[in-house]
């Protein structure tokens, strides 16, 4: 019997982690969760490690690219040590589904795609429209959508998006979501009309640059805030760890919008995404590390 791979991708800031936090905590199965994050440090793995969850992760680079050949690898590693009843890949926001898909149905035998889940964040697509390829792909790969944080949106808007959606993938089975709340039984097992076996990927330029801060001083927040509130455009993602006098908090930035909550971490790790930004970075650093308090 094949074992089940649900891919989970979506652009940058959707929704991703979130999801698999909660199939994680509401899956009764024994799963295999294989990340691929943008950047050297592990976010995303450190935030949902935990509860017999077996994690490999991929982590710099493009899983579609670079990595193909390692992502075969780790999924026969997985299947020889672990023995789940299902394997999730949670792919990096940048990442194009066709190769997985196409490395899936023709080099692993031994496993099965079940489904494509596209996340589509409501909120960024309403204020920057342009979807650009990547997110064409993922939306015309999808077999299930999830347009999530439609609370952030009115229903004219909500109405023309999921139009939107429904005319690059007509066949595609589409729900709105708020932080990803959904029943997950929902997103396994689901028999999907045929989608077309894709073509092998060529390798295609990553637009997005990133950079990362790591201390072990606390950080005023206050100030912090101030910095996030001067970000430019085109610094569009960024996430992390931040310990600060009350308490250390896992820390979400996505195109304007930022939140905390609590969160055990014992160092200050961010990493910073966007385009054309690494000209920034030694501004954006110092900024932070004015941050920093002294003498605690």
């Amino acid at each position: 019997m094949k074992t089940s791979i649900t891919i989970i991708t979506g652009y940058l800031g959707s929704g991703k982690t979130t999801l698999l936090r909660k199939i994680i905590s509401d899956s009764t199965k024994k799963l295999a969760i294989l990340m691929n994050e943008f950047g050297e440090i592990g976010i995303d793995g450190q935030i949902i490690k935990g509860k017999n969850v077996d994690i490999a992760e991929l982590s710099g680079g493009c899983v579609c690219c670079s990595l193909t050949g390692e992502f075969e690898l780790a999924v026969k590693e997985i299947l020889e040590k672990v023995k789940p009843d299902a394997i999730v890949i949670e792919t990096t926001g940048v990442a194009e589904p066709s190769a997985l898909t196409f490395d899936i149905e023709e080099n692993i035998p031994s496993i099965r795609l079940d489904v494509i889940v596209t996340l589509v964040d409501a909120d960024s697509l309403v204020r920057f429209p342009t979807i650009g390829h990547t997110g064409r792909e993922q939306i015309e790969m999808a077999d299930i959508i999830l347009l999530n944080k439609v609370d952030l949106i009115d229903k004219k808007d909500l109405e023309r998006l999921k139009n939107k959606l429904n005319e690059l993938n007509p066949r595609v089975i589409l729900f709105e979501t708020v932080k990803c709340e959904i029943d997950i039984n929902l997103l396994f097992g689901l028999e999907v009309k045929a989608r077309e076996l894709p073509k092998p990927h060529v390798v295609h330029d990553l637009n997005s640059e990133y950079f990362v801060y790591s201390g072990d001083r606390l950080l005023d927040l206050e100030k912090f805030n101030k910095i996030l509130e001067a970000f430019p455009k085109k610094l569009y993602r960024a996430k992390g760890f931040i310990r600060t006098k009350d308490g250390s908090k896992l820390f979400n930035y996505v195109a304007g919008r930022y939140n905390y909550e609590p969160f055990e971490a014992d160092k200050t790790e961010l990493i910073f995404i966007g385009q054309d930004i690494l000209k920034l970075k030694d501004k954006i650093l110092k900024r932070i590390e004015e941050c920093e308090i002294h003498g605690l």
